[in-house]
């Protein structure tokens, strides 16, 4: 049970890393009418929440 928490918590991590550098390459886009769908910032956000929580949880395990 702690293996599989720890690797949600990786998972998500790197779910967060990847959403942090499209919202940055969403941010520097040259052309600023061709705006992106995806609420990156969201993702980004939720990711880390899981992160710290399944952390948390592997932890407490």
């Amino acid at each position: 049970m702690q293996g599989t928490l720890w690797a949600l918590a990786g998972v998500s991590a790197g779910i967060a890393g990847i959403a942090a550098l499209a919202d940055r390459r969403r941010n520097q886009r040259r052309d600023l009418d061709r705006v992106g769908w995806v609420p990156w910032p969201l993702i980004l956000m939720m990711a880390i929440l899981l992160a710290i929580i399944f952390t948390a949880f592997a932890i407490k395990a």
